[in-house]
């Protein structure tokens, strides 16, 4: 396997490279949220302390995955994988080197996003085990609103104990809409529910979009608290 192929794949190990990387972006990142988006994080000790588990959040603007994955700390963030748009994040090596040595991502390539690639995923959460970070409306809201959930959240966690943790995201769509080309300063704030588990939802139709609907109702009720 070459490096591009390896670096590309859902199955890749952390490695040091990778760590080196990782650990250095991540400080990086935590400090420019910190200073340039007043990141305030409501609810974080809702986290599991222990992998496996999935956060998912709305999503409105590439600042998502990087906001979540901040909540994490380091013990457990090397093998935390943000869940990224393979024609996007993976489309020519040098974005495939950036997404998987500093975000840690891997890929779904949204065409092609069926039950097999996903039961990779499956497995490896569940065997490993990891943590991904997910966005179940597919895509970044063009909007602002929160978007239909699609189901392949549920082909991830139904019928497993894996716990899903909803998040909302204030500031972001205003920091960083799709539209724009580059992130501005803003307020940012992280709203972290109460983790969901599936364990007795059906691995079929019916419990996938179960899960897409009640998922997305927690992360409506998450967006409807009170500013503190």
């Amino acid at each position: 396997m070459s490096q591009g192929q390896r670096l590309a794949s859902t199955a890749r190990e952390p490695g040091l490279i990778e760590g080196i990387g990782q650990r250095t972006w991540a400080l990086a990142m935590r400090c420019y949220l910190r200073i340039c988006h007043r990141l305030t994080v409501h609810g974080s000790e809702r986290l599991p302390a222990q992998l496996p588990f999935v956060l998912i959040g709305n999503h409105t603007s590439h600042l998502d995955a990087l906001v979540l994955s901040s909540l994490v700390p380091w013990r457990l963030r090397r093998w935390l994988f943000p869940i990224a748009a393979g024609d996007v994040f993976f489309e020519t090596p040098a974005r495939s080197a950036l997404s998987a040595l500093l975000l840690n991502a891997l890929p779904m390539r949204r065409k092609q996003a069926g039950r097999h690639a996903l039961d990779e995923l499956r497995v490896r959460l569940l065997q490993d085990p990891c943590g991904f970070v997910l966005f179940p409306e597919g895509t970044r809201s063009a909007n602002g609103e929160l978007q239909p959930f699609k189901a392949g959240l549920g082909m991830l966690v139904a019928g497993t104990g894996v716990p899903v943790v909803p998040c909302h995201l204030e500031g972001a769509f205003t920091a960083w809409p799709r539209q724009a080309r580059l992130p501005r300063p803003g307020r940012i704030v992280v709203r972290v529910g109460t983790p969901l588990v599936f364990a007795t939802e059906p691995n079929e139709r019916q419990g996938w979009e179960r899960i897409a609907d009640v998922t997305a109702q927690a992360v409506r009720q998450l967006a409807a608290v009170p500013p503190a």
